[in-house]
């Protein structure tokens, strides 16, 4: 069943659109944490190809003002789920991405290290939309039967007073009953 649902890293059921912006995991990494980001370019705006262009390095910093705030920088995240739950890829997840920035979690500093990043477009606060938790539960299923995955947290949990994604919009409860993960993986103080 693994074999026909990655390959090497790609996960078969995405669009696959290759980052720059990845390294190398450190050896022995044990990659057991999928972060929840999520993003929209330029803030609150959906479909467009903003996001897509952010990852590849060819986001146009000039299109939009809110893009001055942002210029330069080189990021990606595993994977983006659009409102309809279209699923992205643009690393492998046997490579590091450049997703969750200074971090820690489960007494682990640089989640970069051993993390999964999937990125939901929508706003920070806001809700998400039904496709988007579905996606997300059956990618996270995935994950788990290709990677040792046990935690389970959003970017405001694994790097607090930095980030605020996904925000109180989005429904913990709702991706712990989807996936019928242990409440252990979630962070504490998330009501699941």
């Amino acid at each position: 069943m693994r074999q026909l649902l990655w390959d090497h890293g790609w996960y078969r059921h995405a669009t696959h659109q290759p980052s720059p912006n990845f390294g190398p995991r450190p050896a022995g990494a044990s990659i057991d944490l999928l972060v929840v980001h999520s993003i929209s370019l330029p803030p609150g705006q959906y479909g467009g190809p903003e996001v897509l262009q952010l990852f590849a390095n060819t986001l146009d910093w000039d299109a939009h003002p809110y893009f001055q705030q942002i210029r330069g920088l080189e990021v990606s995240s595993h994977f983006l789920i659009r409102r309809d739950g279209s699923l992205w890829q643009f690393v492998s997840c046997d490579d590091r991405a450049w997703h969750a920035g200074a971090s820690c979690w489960r007494e682990r500093s640089n989640c970069n290290d051993d993390s999964i990043g999937v990125e939901l477009e929508g706003l920070e606060g806001e809700t998400f939309e039904p496709a988007q938790y579905q996606a997300l539960a059956e990618l996270g299923e995935a994950i788990r039967l290709q990677y040792p995955l046990a935690h389970v947290a959003g970017h405001e949990h694994i790097a607090p007073g930095r980030k605020l994604d996904p925000g109180p919009g989005f429904d913990w409860a709702r991706l712990q009953q989807l996936t019928h993960w242990p409440r252990a993986w979630f962070p504490p103080e998330v009501a699941v």
